[in-house]
């Protein structure tokens, strides 16, 4: 399931402009790339740590993937629900995408 260009739009807004993604922001800092809204319970957490050269680009390699309770009053620690390193963005996001529908819809 590749994604398309179609999947994307940008999203303007007071704070600033950023990428939105099936409906949910996409945002990245630096080596963080966060996905999904705070205003739901989970919100899926990627940080790049090692990125590797692909012609002249440099690519996310190996990535450290956290599904997140967006819950601010609990621990850092008891925050991440699941985590696992995956290789490359594609992998990592992909499997995101699954972590995040599945606990989304569970509790509905």
């Amino acid at each position: 399931m590749m994604a398309e260009a179609k999947d994307f739009e940008v999203f303007s807004n007071v704070e600033g402009t950023f990428l939105m993604y099936k409906g949910l922001p996409l945002v990245r800092e630096d080596n963080i790339i966060c996905y999904g809204s705070l205003d739901d319970e989970y919100i899926l957490q990627m940080t790049i740590m090692s990125t590797k050269k692909d012609g002249d680009s440099e690519v996310p390699d190996k990535i450290l993937l956290q599904l997140l309770k967006t819950d601010k009053s609990l621990p850092d620690h008891e925050r991440i629900v699941k985590q696992d390193m995956k290789v490359g963005f594609y992998d990592a996001f992909e499997i995101g995408l699954i972590w995040l529908e599945r606990y989304s819809t569970a509790k509905k």
